[in-house]
C-alpha cells in the first residue's frame, strides 16, 4: 500500500506542476534563482530573443511554463526594467500568467519602437530638452501596465532608478515594500522612471504615498542590475549571514543577459592631453568612460564572487554580445532594418560559446566545456525545473503533515545541517 501511495503523491506533484503553479517560497528550496536584464533602449530585443529560447526550453518540460514562475527574482534596468515588468505583471484575464512572453516582447519592440523613438523634426543636441518628448512611450506603458503595482507581481522584481533631486539611486524592490510602502508604486510609474534616459527622454516626476520621486534612467545607477539583484536577496533580515562558506547555505543561480555592446577603441594619453573641458563634455567621452567602467566593475564583482572557492556551489551565466556592429549601438535606432538586425544578433548570440569575463584583462574568454549559450540555457532550464519540483514536493509533504527530511531554518530557504 505504501508504494502505491508514494506513487500517487509523486504523480500528483507532477500533474500540479503542469498547471503553471507559482514558484513556492525559498523556504522549500535549495537555490535562489535570479534573472537580470540590462538596459539598452531598442537593443532590448536582443535579451528578449535570448529569453524566448530559455522559456521555450522550460516549456518542453512544463508546457505552461513562464519565466515568472521559475525565477525568484527578475531584475531589470531601463528597457530591462520594462521587460521585467512585462514578464512579471499578471495578465488581467489570466492572473497566474504574465502580460507578455519574451516572444511577445520582441513583437512589442518591433511594433512600437518606431513610435517611441520618433524624432522631433529638426532636433539637434543644442536644443533644450531631450531628443524625444516621451508622450508615446508614457502612453503605451500606462495602457499596457494599467494600475498594477509592484506588490502584485508574480515574482519578486528589482528595478533601479536614480532620483535627480536627492542624487541617489532608488531601488524599487518587492523586498523593500513592507518597510517602505512608498515603493509599492504603479508599475507604469516605475517603468517610465527607469527608462528616462538623459538626453533621450524627459525626467519623470510622480508621487506615491506622499513621497515624491524625480527620476531618470536606472542606467545612471546600474546599466547591469545583476549585482543589485544579488544584493537585494542577501540583504534580507532573516538571514544572519551572507552565504557563509562554513555552513550549508542556499545556492545562488544567476543568469544575466545584456543588450549588446560594441568593441570600441580608446585614446592614448598623448591624444587626450590637450583636450579642453568643453571637449570632454561635448564629446561625451568622460561619461562614456564612466559607463564602460561601471559595466566592467559589475562584471568584475560578479565574476570574482562566483569564481571564488567560497561560492563554488553557486552558478553564474552571463550572456552578452561584446562585438555588436557599431551601426546597431544606438539606443534609439528603430528602423525596420535595425530591428531585424537586432533579432538576428539575439539568434546568433545563442549559437556563440559561453563567455566569462577575465577579471585581470577585462576581456571575455570562452568557458571550457560549457558549449554554446543555447546549450547553457537548456541546462539552466533543467536546473530551474528540478528546483521547482523540489519545492512543490516539499510543500505538498508539509501540507499532508509528513515530516520533511530537511527543516527550513529561515524563510530565505537556508536549511539546517544534520
Amino acid at each position: 500500500m505504501a508504494p502505491f501511495l508514494l506513487f500517487l503523491f509523486v504523480f500528483a506533484t507532477q500533474v500540479i506542476a503542469g498547471f503553471n503553479t507559482k514558484l513556492p517560497p525559498l523556504s522549500y528550496g535549495n537555490q535562489v534563482t535570479i534573472l537580470s536584464i540590462d538596459g539598452g533602449g531598442i537593443r532590448g530585443i536582443v535579451p528578449a530573443v535570448v529569453l524566448d529560447h530559455l522559456e521555450k526550453a522550460l516549456q518542453k518540460k512544463d508546457e505552461k511554463a513562464t519565466l515568472a514562475n521559475y525565477f525568484d527574482v527578475i531584475a531589470g534596468t531601463s528597457t530591462g526594467g520594462l521587460m521585467a515588468a512585462m514578464l512579471s505583471t499578471p495578465h488581467p484575464n489570466h492572473p497566474y500568467r504574465p502580460l507578455f512572453t519574451p516572444a511577445e516582447i520582441v513583437d512589442f519592440y518591433k511594433k512600437y519602437g518606431p513610435h517611441i523613438f520618433n524624432e522631433t523634426s529638426g532636433w539637434n543636441s543644442t536644443y533644450p530638452g531631450p531628443k524625444y518628448d516621451g508622450k508615446f512611450l508614457h502612453g503605451i506603458i500606462r495602457k499596457v501596465l494599467k494600475n498594477s503595482r509592484l506588490g502584485e507581481t508574480l515574482t519578486n522584481v528589482v528595478i533601479p532608478t536614480f532620483d535627480l533631486k536627492k542624487l541617489h539611486p532608488v531601488i524599487f524592490s518587492n523586498y523593500k515594500i513592507m518597510t517602505r510602502p512608498s515603493l509599492d508604486a504603479k508599475m507604469s510609474d516605475i517603468c517610465i522612471g527607469t527608462s528616462a534616459a538623459p538626453t533621450y527622454l524627459p525626467p519623470y516626476y510622480f508621487k506615491n504615498n506622499d513621497t515624491e520621486f524625480n527620476l531618470v534612467d536606472g542606467g545612471v545607477a546600474a546599466t547591469n542590475p545583476a549585482m543589485i539583484a544579488v544584493s537585494e536577496v542577501t540583504q534580507q533580515e532573516k538571514i544572519p549571514y551572507i552565504f557563509p562558506w562554513w555552513k550549508e547555505s542556499t545556492k545562488i543561480v544567476l543568469v544575466s543577459v545584456g543588450c549588446g555592446t560594441s568593441n570600441v577603441t580608446g585614446y592614448d594619453v598623448k591624444t587626450a592631453a590637450n583636450w579642453s573641458e568643453a571637449f570632454w563634455a561635448a564629446s561625451g567621452i568622460a561619461t562614456g568612460g564612466y559607463d564602460y567602467a561601471a559595466k566592467d566593475m559589475t562584471e568584475y564583482y560578479l565574476a570574482t564572487m562566483f569564481s571564488s572557492p567560497r561560492f563554488a556551489h553557486n552558478y553564474y551565466l552571463r550572456i552578452q554580445e561584446y562585438n555588436l556592429d557599431p551601426s546597431m549601438n544606438n539606443l534609439d535606432n528603430a528602423t525596420e532594418e535595425n530591428l531585424e538586425n537586432l533579432v538576428n544578433v539575439g539568434n546568433n548570440l545563442l549559437k556563440q560559446p559561453v563567455l566569462s569575463m577575465n577579471v585581470d584583462t577585462f576581456v571575455p574568454e570562452k568557458k571550457p566545456l560549457e558549449g554554446t549559450n543555447a546549450e547553457a540555457l537548456e541546462r539552466l532550464a533543467e536546473r530551474l525545473y528540478n528546483e521547482k519540483q523540489v519545492r512543490l514536493r516539499k510543500k505538498a509533504m508539509e501540507k499532508s503533515g509528513r515530516p520533511l527530511t530537511e527543516t527550513s531554518a529561515f524563510s530565505f530557504g537556508r536549511t539546517k545541517t544534520s
